[in-house]
């Protein structure tokens, strides 16, 4: 591979979440998501690599693309099925194409964290405003986690998801840092940000 090649994200989910794969449906141009199929986020650099690496994924196995986004600096694909087996081959041979590791990807990072507790009625209004899930209401724990690369947002969300019970508002995986936003009471919201945290930390690479 060139040398200015860059795998930024390998991230596999092994069982989407209800509300997870409900909000990627909301955004998705692709392949449509459902709950409890498998999911893999890959993210390059230089972006149009992205096209190559899709058709090889997809026509390595029965997994289907929900997403191929090419930006300015990187270039981003997701793939799923009901299958594990289909999910985790088709990103097999992706890798056994550009004669990498899974570990040859960047080591995500949180970037920020924050809780916001009794969350106030006009603010919850503002973030409605910009929203494709769950309503936040007035009174509830916001939570709010940043990380990088971007695409890692997606595990974080959805390991939150199965261990506490969320709202989910809002997920942006796409750019330098991945965002998203969720609801709940305060409890639930300390669970859901120790679930997302370790989720993020738990992934091994190199340093980006």
């Amino acid at each position: 591979m060139a040398d200015e090649f860059q795998l930024r994200v390998y991230c596999y989910l092994d069982r989407t979440q209800p509300q997870y794969a409900s909000f990627v449906g909301t955004v998705t141009q692709g392949d449509l998501m459902v709950e409890g199929m498998a999911s893999l986020y890959i993210e390059v650099a230089p972006g149009n690599e992205v096209f190559r690496l899709v058709d090889i994924a997809v026509k390595a196995t029965e997994a289907r693309p929900g997403a191929q986004v090419v930006e300015r600096e990187f270039g981003m694909f997701e793939i799923h099925s009901h299958s594990q087996q289909a999910v985790i081959e088709a990103g097999a041979m992706v890798l056994a194409r550009l004669e990498l590791e899974e570990t040859g990807r960047v080591k995500p990072f949180v970037a920020s964290v924050q809780l916001i507790t009794n969350v106030d009625p006009y603010q919850a209004q503002l973030l409605n405003r910009f929203r494709r899930g769950s309503m936040l209401v007035a009174g509830e724990t916001l939570l709010v986690l940043e990380v990088a690369p971007a695409a890692y947002i997606n595990i974080a969300a959805n390991e939150a998801e199965k261990r506490a019970n969320i709202k989910l508002i809002h997920i942006t995986s796409v750019g330098r840092f991945g965002r998203m936003w969720m609801c709940g009471t305060e409890s639930e919201m300390v669970t859901a940000k120790m679930a997302a945290i370790a989720a993020i930390e738990g992934i091994q690479g190199r340093k980006g």
